[in-house]
């Protein structure tokens, strides 16, 4: 195994960074693109975390920013009992040829058992491609972690899918697996859609989390489509929009039966809904309620369910610190002479392309109450990549003290640099101890690295 030595923390950088963001207030949002310096995309500790909104309730203080996945890109997490954190992100290399869909770029996993602070790569066995866990990972009561593969492929009758379940008995020393388990999916459509590259995406998409219920249920989240849905996307006219799903394993994860559709919309964002992401409510009024945030290619979506899945209230925007991606009269003086893609101008007469949007939200219940989202925002939506250096172009972090229902601390962790505005976040062994995952770099960029650093939590009385 090769051992990712990122260096040794420095003291130093960890106190001034404590400290500076103790001291920070909420910023003007629509800061000029002349006040954001471009930080360093390699991950050196030059990004420095600010408040965008707080009601004074949270101390927040941050570890060195490290490199966890050389080259990586769009991380995905897993934290075990004993504190071992696994990150899987993108490689750049290809991966091993394969019968079953796979995604494009190979999947570098390293795992940390000493608190974040090295890391270690674990290899892929010749020829296999692994788990992708962007399909989800978790420890049971009983010790044992699962892990579904992200594409659920087409069955041998229609209304069913194939998934693929790993699974470890020994803190992920090894994993066992990949076994097909079916997916009851009745009415699901594996042939409705390309890719938004165009390419066949002959799957549906398992993505983020896998809850275990007090009964010992499994439930997750998915996206894919059904044979209604046949709305195209607004940038990809092969493309089509997609709803979010829910599934039920009462075997561990060896056999899945859908539940209900979280949320369709033919209508809603570019892309329909997905990239879902799933928690339980622990404490207060409304404990035990499901609650999805979901991303539409322009705002972020949120339904919840108070019958453990069984029905879902109808979706709404969630904006958090009046980050409003629909806002273009914030940037479009800034953008304007500017060309997108195709060489359009970015102005009032190319809104599309003016507009920004949230990406692939994360959500986590801490042991203590408090729920913590992840999310990134791209300004604008698809020229970021070509003019990242906007204040609003980054990765953002959101807390919640009543259970959902108001987000008043909202912190930004990247901003104007280049980054897939993809994250993980995780609680590690320590309570109210949050490990944070994110990528700065891009497809084609150098450099490009799956970073992390720790965020402990303070919760004033």
């Amino acid at each position: 195994m090769e051992t990712n030595a990122t260096g040794n923390s420095s003291r130093r950088n960890f106190l001034q960074k404590t400290a500076l963001l103790a001291a920070l207030t909420p910023k003007q949002w629509g800061r000029s693109a002349a006040e954001t310096e471009p930080a360093n995309w390699a991950g050196t500790g030059e990004n420095v975390p600010e408040m965008v909104e707080a009601d004074g309730r949270l101390r927040l203080s941050f570890g060195e920013e490290k490199v966890i996945v050389p080259k990586g890109l769009q991380p995905f997490m897993l934290v075990t009992k004993t504190g071992a954190i696994i990150v899987q992100a993108q490689l750049p290399e290809k991966p091993f040829p394969s019968p079953r869909m796979h995604y494009e770029r190979a999947m570098g996993t390293y795992i940390s058992r000493d608190d974040a602070e090295t890391w270690t790569n674990i290899p892929l066995k010749p020829g296999e491609n692994g788990v992708n866990l962007e399909g989800g990972g978790i420890q049971l009561k009983d010790g044992t972690l699962v892990a579904l593969d992200t594409y659920i492929v087409p069955g041998k009758k229609d209304g069913q899918g194939m998934g693929q379940l790993y699974t470890s008995r020994d803190d992920w020393q090894t994993l066992e697996g990949p076994v097909d388990v079916p997916f009851d999916l009745p009415g699901a459509d594996f042939y409705a859609s390309k890719d938004d590259g165009g390419h066949p995406h002959e799957a549906q998409r398992l993505h983020r989390r896998i809850l275990e219920m007090p009964n010992g249920d499994l439930l997750t989240t998915f996206y894919g489509w059904t044979k209604e849905d046949r709305t195209p996307s607004t940038y990809m006219a092969s493309m089509m929009k997609t709803r979010v799903l829910l599934v039920r394993s009462t075997d561990k994860g060896k056999h899945w039966k859908q539940v209900a559709t979280v949320a369709v919309g033919p209508d809603i964002g570019t892309e329909g809904l997905d990239e879902p992401v799933i928690a339980r409510i622990s404490k207060g009024p409304n404990a035990g309620r499901l609650l999805c945030f979901m991303r539409t290619g322009r705002e972020l979506r949120e339904s919840f369910s108070d019958d453990n899945g069984a029905t879902w209230s109808p979706h709404q925007p969630r904006i958090f610190a009046g980050l409003d991606i629909y806002r273009t009269e914030l940037w479009v003086d800034w953008l304007r002479n500017k060309t997108d893609s195709k060489g359009k101008p970015l102005d009032e007469g190319n809104p599309d392309e003016l507009r920004g949007a949230v990406v692939d939200p994360d959500l986590i219940v801490l042991r203590s109450g408090l729920l913590v989202a992840a999310f990134g925002i791209r300004v604008p939506q698809k020229a970021c990549w070509k003019y990242p250096e906007h204040s609003w172009n980054g990765n953002y972090l959101a807390f919640s003290q009543d259970h959902g229902k108001t987000w008043p601390n909202v912190v930004r962790m990247t901003s104007g640099v280049m980054t897939t505005h993809y994250m993980a976040i995780e609680e590690m062994k320590t309570d109210n101890k949050v490990y944070v995952a994110y990528d700065l770099g891009a497809w084609g960029k150098s450099p490009r690295n799956a970073v992390g650093r720790t965020l402990e939590i303070t919760i004033k009385s």
